[in-house]
């Protein structure tokens, strides 16, 4: 998308992403910004951005391109410089506030269509018709509603709208953290971490594929997106994969099962774990500590799988010429950047400030090996990888704005839980798979953080009314929502790993799918099992960690159909000489 602007606006992308990394890494370590620069200047630019790489084809819409471009800019700027008498006039802004409000709506809009798809469109156009017209809607879901004007008011200026949670969220902690990414990349950490894998069970049974899940521990743990995971991991470990023996098919559903483990993995854990920090109250510290088993038990789970598909059909890996103290010894410190940001969060630092170091480690750590030092353009271009991959989540703070504005104006979110609670007749198994339901259809047309925030702000009630502590209930829907990943029928991870494959898209699909069986697992154990979010005295802890490490093991085997095909070949005839 970059490469396919001109040099002028190629310019404005690279001084705006650099703008990001210092003016948000100047908030974090020195002086905080005030809210509405803090959450606005991440909006301004975002827009600006995806008006510049997502652009129309025709010289006509290009023009209506940089038209949307200066409203967008506009709107927000007004939002800033009219932040506080903005706050003091709610509920009576002027015919002003409004039609400002009614072209930020529906630029947000317009924004998400760019950068996500025609679903947000549609999302976005349902809820604002809905909150207009709520008089009008069944009696379950009828409110007073209001005229577009005033709604628009409400999405654009309070505070679950546009610059709502998600903005701030993303402003806060995901651009820092997306950015770190890029600059732990750049540094070089990417090939360490693929590299130790392949020597220490690279020749093993199924290595390649057992590659692939550490290498997406590791590196899916700092980047944030299954799909990039899949992509960046999997150029490496697929072409691995399928030159020892796994089919084409397994070898793309391998990846994607493991990445979306990234997700799940502190210190980072996607964009999820932040908003879940934001929606409890609960701090990232300790939120990271509750991920860690849950996430361990994922990829141990994936790990059991595919020794078992390996053993199935005799695949093993070839064996490195090189040793693993080696390797470690030429690049141990790439550890450091994600060392430094665990024990700052672990300790009591801002999640920001922890990225920042985070970023200034990864700068130091680049000048260890000359080929991997990065100067000044190499800042640059690892700002511009950063704001790049920021962009897709950046855009749905718009409608992510609408949607819960108008959840919470209407008091869908109350209705919702009634409803869960009612069709599930009270009994948690059966919620749970509601939610599941509803987090994999929302997930087919939004990215599966904003799946989370919108399934977390009417889910979770029906969920603590059931009795599961808040933690729980989060990490539930947080953990349903990566589903869209690598569930049929749209599973974008997947599809991803069956191209560098070149394998079948649904055979890949369906394969993912069962490698990933632990996903849904795990939201019952968050259910039924306290201890599982470290709820419970140190012996009821360690017993359930012990008990669940078994189940999971019993529970890939199982389901790796391994036991199948070992009774099926002892009764099989034997073949004649």
């Amino acid at each position: 998308m970059y490469d396919k602007l001109s040099k002028i606006e190629k310019y404005i992308f690279d001084g705006m992403a650099l703008f990001l990394v210092l003016f948000y890494s100047y908030s974090a370590l020195v002086v905080p910004a005030a809210t509405q620069y803090h959450k606005g200047v991440y909006v301004f630019v975002t827009y600006i951005l995806v008006f510049l790489v997502y652009k129309s084809k025709s010289i006509f819409f290009r023009i209506v391109d940089y038209i949307l471009l200066a409203l967008s800019a506009i709107t927000v700027i007004y939002f800033m410089a009219n932040f506080e008498a903005l706050n003091y006039r709610t509920g009576a802004e002027t015919q002003t506030d409004g039609i400002i409000a009614m072209i930020g709506v529906l630029i947000g809009i317009e924004v998400a269509r760019r950068a996500v798809g025609t679903v947000f469109v549609i999302i976005g156009a349902v809820l604002l018709t809905y909150g207009v017209f709520g008089p009008y809607a069944p009696e379950l879901l009828m409110h007073p509603g209001g005229s577009f004007m005033e709604i628009a008011n409400t999405c654009f200026y309070k505070n679950d709208g546009v610059f709502g949670i998600m903005a701030d969220v993303l402003a806060t902690y995901v651009l820092l953290f997306v950015i770190f990414g890029a600059f732990l990349e750049k540094s070089g950490a990417q090939k360490f971490f693929i590299d130790l894998p392949v020597v220490l069970v690279g020749h093993r049974t199924g290595g390649p594929a057992k590659v692939a899940v550490i290498a997406s521990a590791l590196f899916g743990s700092i980047s944030g997106s299954a799909i990039a995971n899949t992509v960046s991991t999997g150029a490496f470990t697929i072409p691995l994969m399928k030159k020892v023996g796994f089919k084409p098919h397994v070898a793309g559903a391998v990846e994607p099962a493991a990445s979306i483990g990234g997700m799940f993995m502190p210190p980072i854990m996607g964009a999820g774990g932040f908003i879940m920090a934001e929606l409890t109250g609960i701090p990232y510290s300790k939120i990271m500590l509750i991920a860690i088993f849950p996430a361990m038990m994922y990829f141990f789970s994936v790990f059991v799988m595919v020794h078992y598909e390996a053993k199935i059909h005799n695949i093993r890996g070839e064996k490195s010429e090189e040793s693993a103290m080696k390797i470690f010894k030429e690049g141990w410190y790439y550890i450091l950047p994600l060392a430094v940001i665990t024990v700052l969060m672990i300790i009591g630092y801002d999640a920001g400030l922890s990225a920042v170091v985070g970023i200034l480690t990864c700068l130091v750590i680049s000048w260890f090996k000359k080929e991997t030092r990065i100067d000044l353009a190499g800042m640059i271009d690892a700002a511009r990888k950063g704001a790049e991959s920021s962009l897709k989540i950046g855009a749905t703070v718009g409608v992510i704005g609408i949607i819960i504005a108008m959840l919470t104006f209407s008091g869908l979110i109350l209705t919702f839980a009634d409803i869960v609670i009612g069709l599930a007749e009270g009994k948690l198994w059966l919620t749970i798979l509601l939610i599941a339901l509803a987090s994999l259809i929302l997930g087919m047309g939004v990215p599966v953080t904003a799946a989370y925030l919108i399934t977390a702000v009417v889910a979770v009630p029906a969920l603590t009314h059931l009795g599961v502590n808040p933690i729980a209930a989060h990490m539930i829907v947080y953990w349903l929502s990566q589903d869209s990943n690598i569930t049929p029928p749209v599973c974008i991870a997947a599809f991803a790993g069956a191209a560098i494959a070149e394998a079948h898209m649904w055979k890949t699909a369906f394969n993912s799918f069962k490698f990933a069986k632990f996903l849904y697992l795990a939201p019952f154990l968050f259910g039924y099992v306290p201890a599982f979010t470290l709820n419970g005295s140190s012996a009821d802890i360690i017993k359930a960690f012990i008990m669940i490490a078994i189940g999971t093991w019993m529970y890939s085997y199982f389901l790796s159909f391994a036991w199948f095909y070992s009774i099926r070949n002892r009764f099989a005839p034997a073949k004649a000489v």
